[in-house]
């Protein structure tokens, strides 16, 4: 039966996640089919408490899981759903069958049964799958639906109820103990360590020094080519037989490894190069080897972030959105799966293509298969490629920006995947020679020639290591055999100094979880997503610097929840997790067994079908005993003998014990931005000696007030002491004057004349000839005068103090400026937009320093600063604003056409009384439903992370 006839079957609602899928979806079937969007999930377990039923009470209405009753999940609809749902309802009363279409992984699939409980049809239901939207895809879905897979569900259900109790119990304990409104997460919490960790590792690195040289060799042959080069470089290897100790050599204690080799300082490699300045050199071996490298298996979720963070510099977050688009729009096939296999149909059209465009010399003799390397990988997926029997070429797309240079990426990378190998020759050449003092020397230099590039002509990996050598890159050496003579036309003494280990960037952290099996690839986009949104870790240039808040969360989880952040306890719950979706494990009793350890209720190891009991225990009772937690010890870490960072509730700062008994000691906040490894002695010193706390000036003439210098969290300012009992609430409450410093003053310098001056803001400046009262003022964007509602900017803060009325009457006679004013400098130049190709420029707005690159603006976000915004962060922030495209405008209802025929006045009436009715009706509805959003979202901001 073709899906687009209309049968006897009647009509067909068909269901999917997103709109823009439901549309791509609606153009392949026929006038039988009508395709609705459920807008992601339409119930989920309850946000807060008031969102529980009533009938539920106690540990039920916080946790919404029943964990007495096999923990039974309390779901509700979501309150932004329920609309979505009645209209959802309304389509299957219509219908004759439905369709469940909803993505083929655990998640699509919990959604589809959350969609069949919900809706509750009389009709036959079907599970309809795809990898991929193109019309014959779709079709084919259509006509072979399945059954829901319950294993699948009940897995995907075991992960929510697991997340939310880890969740729902850590999380209180770091509010108890840390600060409010944190969250811990089963894959979050361990993802934030693995950042901690390496900042320690920075943090006790010590650097060591080492010394070699380089040379560059003659042959003296000519003429030269490119082929046959004259000369070549070489880098010290040994003296006397001795290896010359290099970077990886040394430990992280700066000290070296092993004995057997030898460390230079800079006298001796100077010694040795002053040594060899007669030396006559010679080839002493030539060793060469077949190269061979094989493609790069197709994508995968996150090898594919992986590849667009390195090539394109999108994060983790950026790649996933944009995939999706391509995916709901039928570009690509789905973007989250673990598995490298491609079916036989896309084989062929890589196959195809691969003749086309690179003739058949670059063809292998048989199809190539990749084995997923990802354990428990879902096999029923594909790679991530393009879609259809076909491949589009990037320009056959139409696609632009984001979109174009991922698919381009995709594209590129299946089409190498079934290409031949490269194949070529490396080559090591070691020459040597003695010293002027006998020292036997041997320099090293290696080579590689790519005689047949195979893939490398479509595709080659990125490094996440900058100074990485890329597969294409060929090395040619001069043509020698052993015994050639050469002659050292250069010796160059280096020195090196050892570099801590690199901190993780979204891509190297997605391979480090991936690598240890912690949480499911589809996740970590969100995981990382959360980390940085919680303020756990921010982002420097590409890196993930952790703050030092996620050193006071994870330094608890670690001495009082250790099990909860082993990296391997964590690895061996993803293996019973998918144990479960495989059915050989019981949901229920490895929950109980999670959540309430070995005692009364919880099965046994066997029972849970964990096959190593012994990683579980009791998360009830981990979270039941706080007493031995002390709050001060897990948020204090020592700097020096008599400093002490102390992460606090208003953020961290460094403390300095005084040396009188009884007296306080020196304190001074550590700026947002700098990251822990940067923490020295010297400069904890430096804060402690900046001025800090009240700079009392002196007594305010007229008020008789002591009027101070602070310094706030968002710049210095004056403000006056008021006396005390002073009302500081109700309707007598009197407000101290305050005033920010200008960008002319700094607290070292502010006096308590600059103090009253500030202070006497707003100043009137005189009267017009009307009567109208002039003022000038400093506001948010800058000075300006005042009349009535008429502003008028002025060009420096001095002015405040200085215009004169006529001045400001000249100001107001010019007319006043209703397009754009002249352009001001930007703040800031970022560089070049990769998608735009545009010069990217941060500037100051009505509403706030923004970027742009001319076409597009984007705000700065309240954790970016004009200061220590990358260029990254720019483009990023572009990046997201193009995703999301233009703002659209409620379009006008056009004024309804006037009735020729006259009603009766009575039927008129009426109709306006029920009018104003419903209109009030509607109001006082609207009214309540804001107030309860009010309501929600205070207790939703309190709400803790699960993932």
């Amino acid at each position: 039966m073709s899906p687009s006839s209309e049968t006897a079957h009647g009509k067909r609602l068909v269901i999917v996640e997103s709109p823009a899928k439901a549309k791509t979806i609606k153009g392949y079937l026929g006038p039988g089919y009508v395709v609705e969007a459920s807008v992601g999930h339409i119930r989920d377990l309850p946000g807060t408490a008031a969102e529980v039923p009533d009938k539920y009470t106690g540990e039920v209405r916080r946790l919404g899981v029943d964990v007495d009753h096999d923990f039974a999940p309390i779901y509700v609809v979501n309150a932004d759903k329920k609309s979505q749902v009645t209209k959802l309802k309304s389509l299957l009363a219509e219908s004759d069958e439905l369709f469940l279409a909803t993505d083929e992984d655990r998640e699509g699939e919990a959604i589809a049964w959350h969609l069949r409980e919900v809706l509750k049809p009389k009709v036959p239901v079907h599970r309809m799958v795809f990898h991929e939207i193109t019309k014959d895809a779709i079709q084919e879905a259509v006509r072979n639906p399945r059954a829901l897979n319950q294993r699948l569900v009940d897995a995907q259900e075991t992960r929510r109820i697991l997340d939310r109790l880890y969740g729902y119990e850590v999380s209180p304990v770091l509010w108890k103990k840390v600060m409010p409104k944190l969250s811990a997460g089963r894959v979050q919490s361990v993802a934030t360590r693995l950042v901690v960790e390496r900042e320690r590792e920075r943090i006790a690195f010590t650097s060591a020094s080492y010394w070699d040289l380089t040379g560059v060799f003659a042959t003296g042959r000519t003429p030269a080519d490119a082929a046959n080069p004259e000369t070549f470089g070489a880098r010290l290897a040994a003296v006397d037989g001795r290896r010359i100790a290099s970077g990886r050599d040394f430990g992280p204690d700066g000290q070296l490894r092993t004995a057997n080799t030898l460390h230079l300082d800079e006298t001796a490699a100077r010694a040795l190069a002053a040594a060899l300045e007669q030396t006559a050199f010679a080839v002493r071996s030539v060793e060469s080897k077949p190269y061979r490298r094989s493609p790069y298996a197709p994508f995968r979720t996150t090898t594919l972030q992986q590849e667009a963070s390195r090539k394109l510099g999108f994060g983790a977050k950026r790649t996933m959105q944009v995939a999706q688009k391509l995916y709901e729009n039928g570009f690509i096939t789905y973007m989250r799966t673990d598995s490298t296999t491609l079916s036989d149909t896309a084989i062929a059209a890589a196959r195809a293509q691969v003749t086309q465009l690179y003739g058949a010399d670059y063809l292998p003799s048989a199809p190539r298969t990749y084995a997923s390397k990802v354990k428990n990988a879902q096999e029923a997926h594909e790679a991530i490629r393009p879609s259809g029997d076909r491949f589009r070429t990037p320009a056959e797309t139409g696609l632009s920006g984001d979109d174009f240079r991922l698919y381009e990426l995709i594209w590129m990378r299946t089409v190498a995947s079934q290409m031949k190998d490269a194949v070529g020759q490396s080559v090591t050449v070691r020459a040597g020679g003695r010293a002027a003092d006998g020292r036997d020397v041997e320099f090293s230099a290696s080579g590689k020639i790519i005689t047949f590039h195979g893939f490398l002509k479509a595709y080659v990996e990125g490094a996440d290591d900058p100074n990485a050598e890329l597969d294409d890159r060929e090395r040619r050496l001069p043509q020698v055999t052993e015994g050639d003579p050469l002659a050292a036309e250069q010796l160059t003494p280096e020195g090196h100094a050892t570099k801590p280990p690199a901190r993780y960037t979204e891509a190297s952290l997605v391979k480090e979880l991936e690598d240890r099996e912690i949480g499911r690839p589809s996740t970590y986009a969100s995981i990382i997503d959360t980390i940085i949104g919680r303020k756990y870790v921010f982002k420097k240039g590409t890196a993930l610097v952790p703050s030092f808040l996620s050193f006071a969360v994870v330094n608890l989880l670690e001495k009082h929840f250790g099990r909860l952040v082993d990296y391997d306890f964590t690895a061996k719950m993803e293996d019973d997790l998918d144990r479960i979706a495989a059915g050989e494990a019981q949901s229920v009793p490895w929950l109980k067994r999670f959540y309430f350890g070995e005692g009364e209720g919880a099965g046994g190891a066997a029972e849970a079908g964990n096959g190593d009991g012994d990683h579980l225990g009791g998360l009830k009772e981990l979270v039941t005993d706080l007493g031995a937690i002390d709050a001060r010890e897990i948020s204090s870490f020592p700097v020096s003998d008599e400093i002490t960072l102390r992460v606090g509730r208003y953020g961290p700062y460094v403390e300095k014990a005084s040396k009188v008994a009884d007296e306080p000691g020196q304190r001074a906040d550590i700026p947002d931005d700098l990251p822990p490894d940067e923490l020295t002695v010297e400069l904890a010193e430096e804060l402690l000696a900046k001025p800090s706390g009240d700079f009392e000036l002196g007594i305010d003439p007229v008020s008789g007030n002591m009027l101070v210098a602070k310094d706030g969290r968002y710049g210095p300012y004056v403000t006056e002491i008021l006396p005390e009992g002073t009302p500081k609430t109700g309707k007598n409450a009197v407000k101290p004057r305050t005033a920010s410093l200008f960008k002319t003053m700094s607290l070292d310098t502010v006096t308590l004349d600059d103090a009253l001056k500030l202070l006497s803001l707003p100043r009137v400046v005189g009267n017009d000839p009307e009567g109208n009262e002039i003022t000038a003022q400093n506001g948010r964007y800058g000075p300006y005068l005042k009349r009535g509602t008429d502003s008028r900017s002025l060009t420096s803060e001095d002015q405040l103090f200085t215009i004169t009325l006529d001045e400001a009457l000249a100001i107001y006679a010019q007319p006043k400026q209703r397009g754009r004013a002249a352009a001001a400098p930007p703040l800031k130049e970022l560089g070049t937009d990769p998608v735009s190709e545009r010069p990217v420029v941060v500037k100051d707005g009505r509403f706030g320093p923004y970027v742009t690159d001319g076409e597009t603006n984007a705000t700065l976000r309240k954790d970016d600063e004009v200061e220590t915004i990358t260029p990254e962060r720019g483009y990023e922030l572009l990046a997201e604003k193009r995703a999301r495209g233009p703002v659209k405008k409620a379009a006008k209802k056009a004024p309804a056409a006037k009735k020729t025929a006259a009603k009766k006045t009575t039927t008129a009436k009426k109709t306006a009384a029920k009018k104003t009715a419903a209109k009030k009706t509607t109001a006082t509805a609207a009214a309540k439903k804001t107030t309860a959003k009010k309501a929600v979202a205070k207790k939703a901001a309190a709400a803790p992370e699960e993932s």
